[in-house]
């Protein structure tokens, strides 16, 4: 049974191989291990003190086999971005070139760099290694952050993004950042990826034209990719939007990726979730799988499971409530795996 938990200082290593693993684009999960470690300190700090609205926090969780203790995943949520270092996108816009005496109307996408979701949440650090891509996995994964969020609404913002993985080629290079990002920083694009991902994000600034950037005018490999997922993303696209995420011409600065966005209590899997009571016993495992969550903050769990539910109780196997850490009588937050609509 997979169940996702905080991560804690011991899973280092595991974290810092996923990091190797990820490769070009992963921009939140660099191959720094002293910035790894301080990113599960942010975590473990995070988990035991009062918070506020709007303030920078880091929870990053793990997906856990139950039966080994073997980490195969890591997904992550920063409650308010922007607030202590600049957070950039490019917003795509309109600008109309007219002359009513030449009779001409000419009408020019453009890219605008903004910082347009300061403050917002973020879904972020999402990645399942390959072998445990199946049996819905991802979905857990991915979603278990909202189960979270729903649970502890105050720590994070009204609006909530997620940052998707630009394409790029099988050598890691990215058409968008060759036709654009190369050309004023006159660096490699794994490079300029790396640099961001440790922190150091001034030379963006220092660097980036400040005026708005005329689409046409970039090479057609690099327009064709804008707005475009790199294709093992693709999946977590799908699920984004089928939980409400929406993309509203924004994409990232570096391989043109699109950043989607809804609000907090837009997301299906938050506003569809409720409590129940535990029962402890045999399932039926030929009905839907549910999100099943813990109600706890520091020892927060997870996981996904089919259910009996009769009323307010829900009835679940001892193996599930091994894995979340309940007993019988104590209260879940369920919510199906898939909404009927998907």
């Amino acid at each position: 049974m997979k169940v996702i938990r905080p991560i804690c200082t011991a899973d280092l290593d595991v974290l810092h191989q996923i990091a190797i693993d990820t490769g070009p684009g992963f921009t939140s999960l660099p191959d720094n291990r002293e910035l790894l470690e301080k990113r599960i300190a942010a975590t473990e700090k995070a988990l035991v003190k009062e918070t506020e609205p709007s303030h920078p926090d880091h929870y990053l969780f793990v997906m856990e086999e139950t039966d080994t203790g073997e980490v195969v995943g890591t997904c992550g949520i920063d409650s308010a971005v922007g607030m202590t270092a600049p957070f950039y996108h490019y917003r795509i816009g309109t600008v109309v070139h007219a002359s009513r005496e030449l009779n001409v109307h000419n009408s020019f996408r453009t890219l605008y760099l903004c910082n347009d979701y300061t403050g917002c949440s973020e879904m972020c650090t999402l990645y399942l290694q390959p072998e445990a891509r199946h049996s819905a996995n991802g979905s857990l994964l991915s979603k278990s952050r909202f189960l979270f969020m729903a649970e502890h609404p105050q720590r994070f913002a009204d609006k909530v993004i997620a940052e998707l993985r630009g394409f790029t080629n099988d050598n890691g290079e990215s058409p968008f950042w060759d036709g654009l990002g190369k050309r004023f920083f006159s660096m490699e694009y794994s490079t300029a990826d790396y640099l961001t991902g440790s922190g150091n994000k001034v030379f963006i600034a220092e660097l980036m034209p400040k005026h708005s950037i005329y689409i046409h005018l970039l090479p057609d490999s690099a327009q064709a990719v804008i707005g475009k997922v790199h294709p093992n993303t693709e999946p977590a696209r799908k699920m984004l939007e089928s939980e409400g995420f929406r993309y509203e011409e924004y994409v990232d600065i570096f391989d043109g990726g699109p950043t989607l966005s809804t609000r907090l209590g837009d997301i299906r899997a938050i506003h569809s979730s409720r409590y129940q009571k535990v029962a402890i016993g045999d399932v039926d495992n030929d009905g839907p799988e549910f999100l099943i969550s813990n109600t706890g903050l520091a020892d927060f769990r997870c996981t996904k499971s089919c259910i009996d539910t009769r009323g307010s109780i829900s009835t679940i196997t001892q193996a599930t409530a091994d894995a979340l850490q309940v007993s019988a009588g104590d209260t879940l937050r369920i919510v199906e795996l898939k909404g009927r609509s998907t």
